[in-house]
């Protein structure tokens, strides 16, 4: 298991994920959806913002940038 800290908006204490990018939610953690570690703590984005910042997310900038 990874020891790290979780986005305070990435996982609701309903087991429901929020996308980081948009505010999406959806239920348990989608397998499709993108997960980035930023500053040791995980975010979950959705198909969509991951399609929309494909390039930002390959080249490892934080979704601040995007």
């Amino acid at each position: 298991m990874v020891d790290q800290k979780t986005h305070e908006r990435a996982e609701l204490a309903d087991g429901n994920t929020v996308c980081g990018g948009c505010g999406a939610v959806a239920a348990g953690t989608p397998p499709t959806w993108t997960c980035s570690v930023e500053n040791g703590e995980r975010r979950y984005f959705c198909d969509d913002c991951a399609r929309e910042n494909l390039r930002a997310i390959e080249g490892r900038l934080d979704s601040s940038w995007w």
